[in-house]
């Protein structure tokens, strides 16, 4: 199979007509649920990204708490579909919601269930660091605010430096915020 180019795929179906474009539009949406969910994006956005929003909340979810059985645990799997919510959606805010989401039910299971293991922590720290980067980005410290503080508030008690990791990003992130305020 030989690669197209964008300018060249955009060249080739400038070529066809309408039906034979609806066609290969319909094959696509038949043959991908990615692309499904893309043209469903396309079409009807916000209904499409609250449904996308629920499912992904679901998705991680159920790696801490699945409705039956034991926890799976499987971080991996939550964190793809953060990413593929963030993809299809390009919706920031509603990005980071589930990024935070994700470390709230990490600390929940941990209060729970009692110490997890050093890779564990790892990933809620590295999802709790890129959720501040995106809040950085996108200037949502202030809706974000309560939740970020509440995780560190609820990690008190918790060993292994993970208390400690969070407490020191929230607490210089929410410093630099502040001054950044109080210049303008």
């Amino acid at each position: 199979m030989t690669k197209l180019s964008l300018p060249e795929l955009k060249k080739q179906l400038k070529t066809y007509k309408t039906e034979e474009l609806v066609s290969i539009i319909i094959d696509c949406y038949k043959s991908s649920p990615d692309v499904k969910k893309y043209i469903h994006m396309m079409l009807e956005p916000e209904s499409t990204e609250n449904q996308l929003f629920d499912e992904t909340k679901k998705k991680i979810l159920h790696q801490f708490y699945p409705d039956r059985g034991e926890p799976k645990l499987k971080l991996a799997e939550a964190k793809k579909a953060i990413s593929e919510f963030a993809k299809l959606s390009n919706n920031q805010a509603r990005t980071i919601d589930l990024m935070i989401y994700y470390v709230e039910l990490g600390v929940e299971f941990t209060n729970d269930f009692g110490d997890m293991n050093a890779s564990y922590y790892n990933s809620m720290v590295s999802m709790y660091q890129n959720a501040l980067n995106k809040i950085n980005s996108e200037g949502l410290f202030r809706l974000f605010q309560d939740r970020l503080r509440a995780i560190v508030q609820n990690t008190s008690g918790i060993g292994w430096g993970f208390h400690d990791d969070l407490a020191d990003l929230f607490y210089e992130f929410a410093a630099d915020y502040e001054e950044d305020t109080e210049d303008d």
